[in-house]
């Protein structure tokens, strides 16, 4: 058939702020040629104003901004593209609604001890999201459910070897630049 596009691949890296979703999100990216967004650039100013200000989003902030999210995905998967997104996603609603977009999606959450991730974030530059807003973000998230496509991986591993596992776990390896036109 002829204008046939490959099936695109749609990878959110979720978890808490200071987790490392930018970085392995960027490194899948690099490894496998999806396309990388960082989800904090599509935050409206008044968003960020509020998270500097260490007042954590709520809902009504976070809907536009998720569904935007969605369809961001959902777009460039129409243009066949795949995609690698670094999005918190703390709830099981939120991750719903990246799931509106794209016909599938899967997600790649980096948990583990809040003392380690405290840590990387005091080490933090140039980040509006303040140490102070972990325990909310903490507080907030809600653990994958069996019927989620949810990749856990540790947080205390090593950067290169998050990304590894993540392509290897999720199969990206064989779908090398899937979605490149």
């Amino acid at each position: 058939m002829t204008g046939e596009h490959r099936p695109t691949r749609h990878v959110v890296v979720m978890g808490v702020s200071g987790a490392g979703k930018t970085t392995v999100a960027r490194g899948i990216s690099e490894a496998t040629g999806l396309l990388f967004a960082e989800a904090d650039e599509f935050h409206t100013p008044e968003n960020v104003a509020r998270m500097r200000a260490g007042v954590p989003l709520d809902d009504a902030a976070r809907w536009p901004w998720l569904r935007e999210l969605a369809a961001w995905m959902a777009r460039r998967g129409a243009e066949g593209r795949s995609t690698v997104l670094a999005c918190s996603a703390l709830r099981r609603s939120y991750r719903d609604v990246l799931r509106q977009g794209p016909p599938s999606v899967d997600f790649v959450h980096l948990d583990g001890p809040a003392e380690v991730i405290r840590e990387r974030m005091s080490r933090r530059t140039g980040h509006f999201m303040p140490a102070s807003l972990l325990e909310s973000q903490l507080a907030t998230l809600e653990r994958s459910e069996p019927d989620e496509s949810v990749l856990v991986l540790d947080v205390s591993l090593d950067p290169d070897e998050l990304v590894a596992r993540a392509v290897e776990g999720l199969g990206l390896a064989a779908a090398t630049r899937v979605g490149e036109a």
